[in-house]
């Protein structure tokens, strides 16, 4: 499986991740100018380390530092999610856009998962 992989960029969890880390961005151009340093850029950070630790951890030497990796990615994911519920409570968001980011994050955290139990098939732990 992983045999086909030559780099971090074809995998499809970490181009997702990229992909939604763009409408992260997008979506938080139009927060108010007094969450540039709250929450627009909590959910920035969030939304980059999705792929920086895939990318990371696909470029350790072990398995169990990639496991670690994805782990990070899997929590930066869900502490994203949390902070769009509150930007949608907060009526900074449209409930389509919260709705679109929450179904490319539904989708990324599958795929971590994933990739997370074929890692530990490998490893057998």
């Amino acid at each position: 499986m992983m045999a086909s992989v030559s780099s971090y960029r074809d995998l499809k969890v970490w181009q997702l991740g990229v992909k939604l880390s763009l409408a992260v961005y997008e979506a938080t151009r139009a927060f108010p100018a007094e969450e540039r340093f709250g929450l627009t850029s909590q959910l920035r950070r969030c939304a980059v380390s999705v792929p920086s630790n895939i990318a990371e951890g696909n470029a350790r030497e072990s398995t169990k530092d990639y496991l670690r990796h994805l782990s990070i990615a899997s929590g930066s994911l869900a502490e994203m999610e949390t902070q769009l519920i509150i930007a949608s409570q907060l009526g900074f968001m449209s409930p389509a856009a919260v709705e679109k980011l929450q179904s490319m994050c539904d989708e990324e955290s599958r795929m971590l998962r994933s990739l997370q139990q074929a890692l530990r098939k490998k490893v057998d732990i």
